[in-house]
Protein backbone atom coordinates (compact mmCIF):
# COMPACT_ATOMS: atom_id res chain seq x y z
CA UNK A 1 0.00 0.00 0.00
CA UNK A 2 1.40 3.40 -1.01
CA UNK A 3 2.26 5.80 1.79
CA UNK A 4 1.64 8.87 -0.39
CA UNK A 5 -1.66 10.69 -0.83
CA UNK A 6 -3.85 10.17 -3.89
CA UNK A 7 -3.17 13.19 -6.10
CA UNK A 8 -6.01 12.87 -8.59
CA UNK A 9 -7.38 16.33 -7.64
CA UNK A 10 -4.10 18.18 -8.09
CA UNK A 11 -3.02 19.71 -11.39
CA UNK A 12 0.72 20.22 -11.94
CA UNK A 13 1.81 23.79 -12.62
CA UNK A 14 2.60 23.36 -16.31
CA UNK A 15 -0.69 21.60 -17.01
CA UNK A 16 -2.58 24.22 -14.98
CA UNK A 17 -1.02 26.99 -17.07
CA UNK A 18 -1.88 25.19 -20.33
CA UNK A 19 -5.51 24.68 -19.33
CA UNK A 20 -5.79 28.16 -17.83
CA UNK A 21 -4.25 29.98 -20.81
CA UNK A 22 -6.58 28.13 -23.15
CA UNK A 23 -9.60 29.11 -21.05
CA UNK A 24 -8.53 32.76 -20.91
CA UNK A 25 -8.09 32.77 -24.71
CA UNK A 26 -11.59 31.35 -25.11
CA UNK A 27 -13.05 33.88 -22.69
CA UNK A 28 -11.34 36.75 -24.52
CA UNK A 29 -12.78 35.53 -27.81
CA UNK A 30 -16.21 35.19 -26.25
CA UNK A 31 -16.13 38.75 -24.91
CA UNK A 32 -14.93 40.14 -28.25
CA UNK A 33 -17.81 38.48 -30.12
CA UNK A 34 -20.61 38.58 -27.55
CA UNK A 35 -22.57 41.11 -29.61
CA UNK A 36 -22.57 38.68 -32.56
CA UNK A 37 -24.15 35.89 -30.55
CA UNK A 38 -27.84 35.43 -29.75
CA UNK A 39 -28.83 36.82 -26.38
CA UNK A 40 -30.27 33.38 -25.63
CA UNK A 41 -30.75 30.15 -27.56
CA UNK A 42 -34.24 29.74 -26.13
CA UNK A 43 -33.77 26.04 -25.48
CA UNK A 44 -36.14 24.42 -23.03
CA UNK A 45 -35.24 22.30 -20.02
CA UNK A 46 -35.71 19.00 -21.89
CA UNK A 47 -33.36 20.09 -24.68
CA UNK A 48 -30.73 21.19 -22.19
CA UNK A 49 -31.00 17.90 -20.30
CA UNK A 50 -30.46 16.05 -23.58
CA UNK A 51 -27.28 18.05 -24.11
CA UNK A 52 -26.01 17.06 -20.67
CA UNK A 53 -27.09 13.45 -21.04
CA UNK A 54 -28.40 11.13 -18.36
CA UNK A 55 -25.23 9.35 -17.36
CA UNK A 56 -24.59 8.86 -13.68
CA UNK A 57 -21.60 10.24 -11.77
CA UNK A 58 -18.38 8.97 -13.40
CA UNK A 59 -16.89 6.02 -11.55
CA UNK A 60 -13.40 7.26 -12.34
CA UNK A 61 -12.16 10.77 -12.98
CA UNK A 62 -12.03 12.53 -16.34
CA UNK A 63 -9.02 14.60 -17.41
CA UNK A 64 -9.45 18.23 -16.24
CA UNK A 65 -8.83 19.73 -19.69
CA UNK A 66 -11.71 17.67 -21.09
CA UNK A 67 -14.03 18.60 -18.21
CA UNK A 68 -13.29 22.32 -18.57
CA UNK A 69 -13.50 22.22 -22.37
CA UNK A 70 -16.99 20.72 -22.22
CA UNK A 71 -18.10 23.15 -19.53
CA UNK A 72 -16.92 26.09 -21.65
CA UNK A 73 -18.78 24.79 -24.70
CA UNK A 74 -21.99 24.26 -22.74
CA UNK A 75 -21.95 27.68 -21.05
CA UNK A 76 -20.89 29.77 -24.04
CA UNK A 77 -23.31 28.03 -26.40
CA UNK A 78 -26.40 27.56 -24.24
CA UNK A 79 -26.73 30.44 -21.76
CA UNK A 80 -28.71 33.65 -21.42
CA UNK A 81 -25.99 36.26 -21.93
CA UNK A 82 -26.68 39.15 -19.57
CA UNK A 83 -23.48 40.77 -20.81
CA UNK A 84 -24.97 41.06 -24.33
CA UNK A 85 -25.58 44.67 -25.43
CA UNK A 86 -29.24 43.85 -26.18
CA UNK A 87 -29.89 42.30 -22.78
CA UNK A 88 -32.09 44.82 -20.98
CA UNK A 89 -34.28 42.52 -18.94
CA UNK A 90 -33.78 41.88 -15.28
CA UNK A 91 -31.48 43.97 -13.13
CA UNK A 92 -28.36 41.88 -13.65
CA UNK A 93 -25.55 43.93 -15.11
CA UNK A 94 -22.98 43.08 -17.71
CA UNK A 95 -20.14 41.74 -15.52
CA UNK A 96 -16.88 43.66 -15.46
CA UNK A 97 -14.09 41.45 -16.88
CA UNK A 98 -11.68 42.54 -14.14
CA UNK A 99 -14.20 41.36 -11.56
CA UNK A 100 -14.24 37.92 -13.18
CA UNK A 101 -10.45 37.69 -12.94
CA UNK A 102 -10.66 38.81 -9.30
CA UNK A 103 -13.11 35.98 -8.62
CA UNK A 104 -10.55 33.51 -9.94
CA UNK A 105 -7.89 34.98 -7.70
CA UNK A 106 -10.20 34.90 -4.68
CA UNK A 107 -11.06 31.26 -5.33
CA UNK A 108 -7.41 30.24 -5.52
CA UNK A 109 -6.46 31.79 -2.17
CA UNK A 110 -9.88 30.64 -0.85
CA UNK A 111 -10.05 32.70 2.37
CA UNK A 112 -12.92 32.11 4.75
CA UNK A 113 -14.00 35.70 5.44
CA UNK A 114 -15.89 34.79 8.58
CA UNK A 115 -13.15 35.58 11.07
CA UNK A 116 -10.16 37.87 10.83
CA UNK A 117 -7.70 35.18 11.85
CA UNK A 118 -8.90 33.01 8.93
CA UNK A 119 -8.75 35.81 6.37
CA UNK A 120 -6.60 38.74 7.51
CA UNK A 121 -6.11 40.45 4.14
CA UNK A 122 -9.53 39.50 2.78
CA UNK A 123 -11.17 40.94 5.90
CA UNK A 124 -9.22 44.19 5.52
CA UNK A 125 -10.21 44.43 1.84
CA UNK A 126 -13.88 43.80 2.62
CA UNK A 127 -13.80 46.47 5.31
CA UNK A 128 -12.31 48.97 2.85
CA UNK A 129 -14.85 47.95 0.20
CA UNK A 130 -17.69 48.65 2.64
CA UNK A 131 -16.20 52.07 3.44
CA UNK A 132 -15.89 52.89 -0.26
CA UNK A 133 -19.47 51.82 -1.00
CA UNK A 134 -20.78 53.97 1.84
CA UNK A 135 -18.72 56.92 0.61
CA UNK A 136 -19.92 56.29 -2.94
CA UNK A 137 -23.57 56.90 -2.02
CA UNK A 138 -22.83 59.82 0.29
CA UNK A 139 -22.81 58.21 3.72
CA UNK A 140 -20.47 59.10 6.59
CA UNK A 141 -17.58 56.80 7.52
CA UNK A 142 -19.42 55.60 10.62
CA UNK A 143 -21.61 53.25 8.56
CA UNK A 144 -20.56 49.61 8.54
CA UNK A 145 -21.81 46.42 6.98
CA UNK A 146 -20.83 43.41 4.94
CA UNK A 147 -21.06 41.77 1.53
CA UNK A 148 -23.81 39.18 1.01
CA UNK A 149 -25.15 37.19 -1.92
CA UNK A 150 -27.69 39.73 -3.18
CA UNK A 151 -30.68 41.93 -2.48
CA UNK A 152 -32.77 39.37 -0.59
CA UNK A 153 -29.99 38.63 1.88
CA UNK A 154 -29.05 42.29 2.26
CA UNK A 155 -32.64 43.21 3.08
CA UNK A 156 -33.08 40.19 5.37
CA UNK A 157 -29.95 41.16 7.28
CA UNK A 158 -31.33 44.66 7.89
CA UNK A 159 -34.82 43.37 8.69
CA UNK A 160 -33.61 41.25 11.59
CA UNK A 161 -31.43 44.06 12.90
CA UNK A 162 -34.49 46.34 12.87
CA UNK A 163 -36.52 43.72 14.73
CA UNK A 164 -33.78 43.36 17.34
CA UNK A 165 -33.58 47.11 17.95
CA UNK A 166 -37.23 48.18 17.71
CA UNK A 167 -39.19 45.16 18.93
CA UNK A 168 -39.54 44.27 22.62
CA UNK A 169 -36.18 43.21 24.06
CA UNK A 170 -37.77 40.02 25.36
CA UNK A 171 -38.14 38.64 21.83
CA UNK A 172 -34.55 37.40 21.68
CA UNK A 173 -35.19 35.17 24.72
CA UNK A 174 -38.91 34.42 24.45
CA UNK A 175 -39.51 34.54 20.71
CA UNK A 176 -42.23 36.15 18.62
CA UNK A 177 -44.91 33.66 19.65
CA UNK A 178 -44.65 34.73 23.28
CA UNK A 179 -44.87 38.46 22.54
CA UNK A 180 -48.12 40.28 23.08
CA UNK A 181 -47.02 43.09 20.75
CA UNK A 182 -48.41 43.08 17.22
CA UNK A 183 -45.35 44.13 15.20
CA UNK A 184 -45.96 45.93 11.91
CA UNK A 185 -43.79 47.04 9.00
CA UNK A 186 -44.61 49.60 6.30
CA UNK A 187 -43.60 49.65 2.64
CA UNK A 188 -44.79 50.92 -0.73
CA UNK A 189 -47.05 48.69 -2.79
CA UNK A 190 -44.20 48.32 -5.28
CA UNK A 191 -41.78 46.74 -2.79
CA UNK A 192 -39.87 43.67 -3.95
CA UNK A 193 -41.14 40.30 -2.76
CA UNK A 194 -38.28 39.97 -0.26
CA UNK A 195 -40.48 41.66 2.36
CA UNK A 196 -43.07 38.89 2.13
CA UNK A 197 -40.35 36.28 2.60
CA UNK A 198 -38.95 38.22 5.56
CA UNK A 199 -42.15 38.47 7.58
CA UNK A 200 -42.91 34.79 7.00
CA UNK A 201 -39.41 33.48 7.71
CA UNK A 202 -38.80 35.71 10.74
CA UNK A 203 -42.07 35.19 12.54
CA UNK A 204 -44.14 38.34 11.99
CA UNK A 205 -46.50 36.87 9.39
CA UNK A 206 -47.95 38.37 6.23
CA UNK A 207 -50.55 40.37 8.15
CA UNK A 208 -47.72 42.41 9.65
CA UNK A 209 -47.14 44.17 6.31
CA UNK A 210 -48.86 47.46 5.63
CA UNK A 211 -48.78 47.99 1.87
CA UNK A 212 -48.90 51.75 1.31
CA UNK A 213 -50.48 52.99 -1.91
CA UNK A 214 -48.43 54.84 -4.52
CA UNK A 215 -48.93 58.41 -5.65
CA UNK A 216 -49.05 59.58 -9.25
CA UNK A 217 -45.26 59.41 -9.49
CA UNK A 218 -45.12 55.73 -8.45
CA UNK A 219 -43.74 56.75 -5.05
CA UNK A 220 -45.05 55.66 -1.67
CA UNK A 221 -47.74 58.11 -0.55
CA UNK A 222 -46.20 59.50 2.63
CA UNK A 223 -49.48 61.00 3.81
CA UNK A 224 -51.10 57.56 3.73
CA UNK A 225 -48.00 56.13 5.39
CA UNK A 226 -48.32 58.40 8.39
CA UNK A 227 -52.06 57.95 8.54
CA UNK A 228 -51.65 54.15 8.64
CA UNK A 229 -49.00 54.35 11.37
CA UNK A 230 -51.20 56.52 13.60
CA UNK A 231 -54.19 54.22 13.09
CA UNK A 232 -52.10 51.18 14.02
CA UNK A 233 -50.85 52.87 17.17
CA UNK A 234 -54.42 53.63 18.22
CA UNK A 235 -55.38 50.00 17.59
CA UNK A 236 -52.63 48.52 19.75
CA UNK A 237 -50.10 47.59 17.08
CA UNK A 238 -46.36 48.19 17.43
CA UNK A 239 -44.83 49.75 14.29
CA UNK A 240 -41.14 48.89 13.99
CA UNK A 241 -39.89 49.59 10.48
CA UNK A 242 -40.55 51.62 7.32
CA UNK A 243 -39.04 50.57 4.00
CA UNK A 244 -38.37 53.15 1.33
CA UNK A 245 -37.38 52.19 -2.18
CA UNK A 246 -34.56 53.80 -4.13
CA UNK A 247 -35.39 52.49 -7.58
CA UNK A 248 -38.32 50.06 -7.52
CA UNK A 249 -37.90 46.95 -9.64
CA UNK A 250 -40.82 47.60 -11.99
CA UNK A 251 -40.45 51.27 -12.91
CA UNK A 252 -37.27 52.56 -11.22
CA UNK A 253 -39.16 55.16 -9.16
CA UNK A 254 -37.45 56.58 -6.04
CA UNK A 255 -39.56 57.27 -2.96
CA UNK A 256 -39.49 60.59 -1.09
CA UNK A 257 -36.73 59.38 1.22
CA UNK A 258 -36.39 62.65 3.12
CA UNK A 259 -40.10 62.62 3.91
CA UNK A 260 -39.95 58.99 5.07
CA UNK A 261 -36.96 59.81 7.29
CA UNK A 262 -38.95 62.57 9.02
CA UNK A 263 -41.85 60.20 9.70
CA UNK A 264 -39.47 57.57 11.11
CA UNK A 265 -37.91 60.14 13.44
CA UNK A 266 -41.32 61.26 14.61
CA UNK A 267 -42.49 57.76 15.52
CA UNK A 268 -39.10 56.26 16.44
CA UNK A 269 -39.12 53.68 13.65
CA UNK A 270 -36.26 51.96 11.85
CA UNK A 271 -35.77 53.52 8.41
CA UNK A 272 -34.57 51.02 5.83
CA UNK A 273 -33.88 51.81 2.17
CA UNK A 274 -34.05 49.06 -0.42
CA UNK A 275 -31.60 50.56 -2.89
CA UNK A 276 -30.46 47.24 -4.33
CA UNK A 277 -30.90 48.57 -7.85
CA UNK A 278 -31.10 52.33 -7.85
CA UNK A 279 -28.97 53.76 -5.05
CA UNK A 280 -25.71 53.91 -7.10
CA UNK A 281 -27.37 56.59 -9.26
CA UNK A 282 -27.02 58.94 -6.29
CA UNK A 283 -23.41 59.43 -7.44
CA UNK A 284 -24.71 61.65 -10.28
CA UNK A 285 -24.66 65.32 -9.20
CA UNK A 286 -27.85 66.06 -11.10
CA UNK A 287 -29.72 63.36 -9.14
CA UNK A 288 -28.52 64.41 -5.69
CA UNK A 289 -31.89 65.93 -4.74
CA UNK A 290 -33.73 62.77 -5.82
CA UNK A 291 -31.87 60.76 -3.17
CA UNK A 292 -31.97 63.37 -0.40
CA UNK A 293 -32.52 61.65 2.94
CA UNK A 294 -30.27 58.65 2.25
CA UNK A 295 -27.88 59.67 5.02
CA UNK A 296 -30.71 59.40 7.58
CA UNK A 297 -31.37 55.71 6.90
CA UNK A 298 -30.67 53.16 9.62
CA UNK A 299 -29.85 50.62 6.91
CA UNK A 300 -29.43 50.53 3.14
CA UNK A 301 -29.31 47.55 0.79
CA UNK A 302 -27.40 47.87 -2.46
CA UNK A 303 -26.19 45.29 -4.97
CA UNK A 304 -22.81 45.82 -6.67
CA UNK A 305 -23.81 43.06 -9.10
CA UNK A 306 -26.54 45.35 -10.36
CA UNK A 307 -25.48 48.91 -11.19
CA UNK A 308 -21.81 48.67 -10.23
CA UNK A 309 -21.27 45.96 -12.87
CA UNK A 310 -19.80 43.35 -10.53
CA UNK A 311 -20.11 39.67 -11.42
CA UNK A 312 -22.62 37.73 -9.35
CA UNK A 313 -22.86 37.25 -6.38
CA UNK A 314 -22.31 40.62 -4.72
CA UNK A 315 -24.91 42.26 -2.51
CA UNK A 316 -24.23 44.66 0.35
CA UNK A 317 -25.92 45.87 3.51
CA UNK A 318 -24.86 49.15 5.13
CA UNK A 319 -25.96 50.02 8.68
CA UNK A 320 -25.68 53.35 10.46
CA UNK A 321 -24.75 51.67 13.74
CA UNK A 322 -22.81 48.45 13.07
CA UNK A 323 -23.35 47.51 16.70
CA UNK A 324 -26.94 46.69 15.77
CA UNK A 325 -25.62 43.91 13.52
CA UNK A 326 -23.49 42.36 16.24
CA UNK A 327 -26.39 42.67 18.70
CA UNK A 328 -28.43 40.61 16.25
CA UNK A 329 -25.97 38.04 14.93
CA UNK A 330 -22.98 37.70 17.24
CA UNK A 331 -22.41 34.52 19.21
CA UNK A 332 -19.36 33.13 21.01
CA UNK A 333 -19.43 29.35 21.34
CA UNK A 334 -16.51 27.69 23.11
CA UNK A 335 -15.24 26.15 19.89
CA UNK A 336 -14.61 29.60 18.31
CA UNK A 337 -11.14 30.93 18.95
CA UNK A 338 -11.81 34.14 17.02
CA UNK A 339 -11.29 36.71 19.76
CA UNK A 340 -10.91 40.34 18.77
CA UNK A 341 -7.59 42.03 19.38
CA UNK A 342 -8.56 45.48 20.66
CA UNK A 343 -5.21 46.95 19.70
CA UNK A 344 -5.58 46.05 16.01
CA UNK A 345 -9.39 46.40 15.86
CA UNK A 346 -9.79 43.00 14.19
CA UNK A 347 -13.22 42.43 12.65
CA UNK A 348 -15.00 39.08 12.49
CA UNK A 349 -17.68 39.21 9.81
CA UNK A 350 -19.51 36.15 11.12
CA UNK A 351 -20.82 38.52 13.81
CA UNK A 352 -22.38 40.82 11.21
CA UNK A 353 -24.76 38.49 9.39
CA UNK A 354 -26.14 35.01 8.76
CA UNK A 355 -23.04 33.22 7.52
CA UNK A 356 -20.13 31.81 9.46
CA UNK A 357 -18.17 30.50 6.48
CA UNK A 358 -18.11 33.26 3.89
CA UNK A 359 -16.51 33.52 0.47
CA UNK A 360 -14.35 36.46 -0.57
CA UNK A 361 -17.04 38.40 -2.47
CA UNK A 362 -15.41 41.75 -1.81
CA UNK A 363 -12.38 41.28 -4.07
CA UNK A 364 -14.28 41.58 -7.36
CA UNK A 365 -16.07 44.69 -6.09
CA UNK A 366 -12.88 46.22 -4.66
CA UNK A 367 -10.92 45.75 -7.90
CA UNK A 368 -13.63 47.18 -10.18
CA UNK A 369 -14.29 50.16 -7.92
CA UNK A 370 -10.62 51.07 -8.35
CA UNK A 371 -10.55 50.40 -12.10
CA UNK A 372 -13.60 52.57 -12.80
CA UNK A 373 -13.38 55.22 -10.07
CA UNK A 374 -16.12 57.62 -9.02
CA UNK A 375 -16.04 59.67 -12.22
CA UNK A 376 -16.05 56.53 -14.36
CA UNK A 377 -19.26 55.45 -12.66
CA UNK A 378 -20.73 58.91 -13.13
CA UNK A 379 -20.20 58.44 -16.86
CA UNK A 380 -21.35 54.82 -17.09
CA UNK A 381 -24.48 55.22 -14.98
CA UNK A 382 -25.32 58.49 -16.71
CA UNK A 383 -25.01 56.81 -20.11
CA UNK A 384 -27.33 53.97 -19.04
CA UNK A 385 -29.93 56.52 -17.95
CA UNK A 386 -29.56 58.45 -21.21
CA UNK A 387 -30.12 55.26 -23.22
CA UNK A 388 -33.25 54.50 -21.20
CA UNK A 389 -34.58 57.98 -21.89
CA UNK A 390 -33.82 57.52 -25.58
CA UNK A 391 -35.81 54.28 -25.67
CA UNK A 392 -38.72 56.00 -23.94
CA UNK A 393 -38.68 58.91 -26.38
CA UNK A 394 -38.47 56.60 -29.41
CA UNK A 395 -41.41 54.59 -28.08
CA UNK A 396 -43.39 57.79 -27.49
CA UNK A 397 -42.74 58.92 -31.06
CA UNK A 398 -43.69 55.61 -32.68
CA UNK A 399 -47.25 55.14 -33.93
CA UNK A 400 -47.34 51.48 -32.81
CA UNK A 401 -45.88 51.92 -29.34
CA UNK A 402 -47.06 53.52 -26.15
CA UNK A 403 -44.44 54.91 -23.76
CA UNK A 404 -45.71 54.31 -20.21
CA UNK A 405 -43.04 55.23 -17.65
CA UNK A 406 -39.36 56.12 -17.30
CA UNK A 407 -37.30 56.41 -14.11
CA UNK A 408 -33.53 56.03 -13.71
CA UNK A 409 -32.54 53.42 -16.32
CA UNK A 410 -35.91 51.64 -16.50
CA UNK A 411 -38.41 52.38 -19.26
CA UNK A 412 -41.76 50.66 -19.74
CA UNK A 413 -43.77 50.66 -22.94
CA UNK A 414 -46.14 48.45 -24.89
CA UNK A 415 -47.03 47.52 -28.43
CA UNK A 416 -50.37 48.75 -29.80
CA UNK A 417 -51.30 47.66 -33.33
CA UNK A 418 -51.59 50.44 -35.86
CA UNK A 419 -55.06 51.95 -35.88
CA UNK A 420 -56.10 50.02 -32.77
CA UNK A 421 -58.25 51.88 -30.27
CA UNK A 422 -57.19 51.22 -26.67
CA UNK A 423 -60.20 52.78 -24.99
CA UNK A 424 -62.60 49.98 -24.05
CA UNK A 425 -62.08 47.39 -21.28
CA UNK A 426 -62.08 44.55 -23.83
CA UNK A 427 -59.39 46.29 -25.84
CA UNK A 428 -57.27 46.75 -22.72
CA UNK A 429 -57.58 43.05 -21.92
CA UNK A 430 -56.50 42.19 -25.45
CA UNK A 431 -53.54 44.58 -25.33
CA UNK A 432 -52.37 42.95 -22.11
CA UNK A 433 -52.65 39.51 -23.72
CA UNK A 434 -50.87 40.74 -26.83
CA UNK A 435 -47.95 42.25 -24.96
CA UNK A 436 -47.56 39.22 -22.71
CA UNK A 437 -47.45 36.96 -25.78
CA UNK A 438 -45.02 39.35 -27.43
CA UNK A 439 -42.71 39.32 -24.41
CA UNK A 440 -42.76 35.53 -24.26
CA UNK A 441 -41.75 35.38 -27.92
CA UNK A 442 -39.01 37.98 -27.51
CA UNK A 443 -37.51 36.24 -24.50
CA UNK A 444 -36.80 33.03 -26.42
CA UNK A 445 -36.10 34.60 -29.81
CA UNK A 446 -32.48 35.50 -29.11
CA UNK A 447 -32.54 38.96 -30.71
CA UNK A 448 -32.99 40.84 -27.42
CA UNK A 449 -34.16 40.24 -23.88
CA UNK A 450 -36.70 42.40 -22.05
CA UNK A 451 -38.85 41.72 -18.99
CA UNK A 452 -42.33 42.85 -17.98
CA UNK A 453 -44.02 45.26 -15.59
CA UNK A 454 -47.63 45.97 -14.71
CA UNK A 455 -48.07 49.75 -14.63
CA UNK A 456 -51.55 51.21 -14.07
CA UNK A 457 -53.02 47.78 -14.95
CA UNK A 458 -51.17 47.80 -18.27
CA UNK A 459 -48.97 44.81 -19.13
CA UNK A 460 -45.80 46.50 -20.33
CA UNK A 461 -42.50 45.57 -21.86
CA UNK A 462 -39.79 46.65 -19.44
CA UNK A 463 -36.27 47.66 -20.38
CA UNK A 464 -33.67 48.03 -17.64
CA UNK A 465 -30.24 49.14 -18.82
CA UNK A 466 -27.36 48.37 -16.47
CA UNK A 467 -25.05 47.37 -19.26
CA UNK A 468 -21.79 49.08 -20.23
CA UNK A 469 -21.91 47.38 -23.65
CA UNK A 470 -25.29 48.80 -24.70
CA UNK A 471 -25.19 51.68 -27.18
CA UNK A 472 -27.61 53.90 -29.10
CA UNK A 473 -27.70 51.42 -32.00
CA UNK A 474 -28.91 48.67 -29.66
CA UNK A 475 -31.75 50.89 -28.40
CA UNK A 476 -32.89 51.70 -31.92
CA UNK A 477 -32.65 48.01 -32.84
CA UNK A 478 -34.80 47.10 -29.82
CA UNK A 479 -37.55 49.44 -31.04
CA UNK A 480 -37.44 47.96 -34.55
CA UNK A 481 -37.47 44.36 -33.31
CA UNK A 482 -40.37 44.96 -30.91
CA UNK A 483 -42.49 46.52 -33.65
CA UNK A 484 -41.74 43.79 -36.20
CA UNK A 485 -42.42 40.98 -33.73
CA UNK A 486 -45.44 42.82 -32.32
CA UNK A 487 -47.06 42.87 -35.75
CA UNK A 488 -46.47 39.13 -36.18
CA UNK A 489 -47.88 38.28 -32.74
CA UNK A 490 -50.94 40.49 -33.37
CA UNK A 491 -51.57 38.75 -36.71
CA UNK A 492 -51.27 35.37 -35.04
CA UNK A 493 -53.65 36.25 -32.20
CA UNK A 494 -56.14 37.82 -34.61
CA UNK A 495 -56.23 34.63 -36.70
CA UNK A 496 -56.82 32.51 -33.59
CA UNK A 497 -59.66 34.75 -32.46
CA UNK A 498 -61.39 34.36 -35.85
CA UNK A 499 -61.18 30.58 -35.87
Amino acid sequence: MSKGRTRVIQIPGQEFKKIGYRLIDQIAGFLDTIDQRPVTTGENAIQLQQLLGNDGLPEYGIAPDKVLSRATELLFGHSLLNGHPKFAGYITSAPAPLGALADLLAAIVNPNVGANILSPMATAIERQTIQWLAEFIGLPATYGGLLVSGGNMANFTAFLAARTVKAPQSIKEEGISNSSMKLTVYCPASTHTWIEKAVVLFGLGLRAIRWIALNGSNQMDNNKLEQTITEDLLNGYRPVMVIGTAGDVSTGAVDDLKGIAAICRKYDLWFHIDGAYGIPASVLPELKNLFEGVEEADSIALDPHKWLYSPLEAGCILVKNPGHLTATYSSHPVYYNFSNDAETAALNYYEYGFQNSRGFRALKVWTVLQQVGRMGYVSLIGEDIALSKLLFSLAAAHTELEAVSQHLSIATFRYIPKGYQAGSADHQIYLNQLNEALLNKLQVGGQLFLSNAIVNKKYCLRSCIVNFRSAEKDIRDIIKIVVIEGRLVHQSLTRKRKT
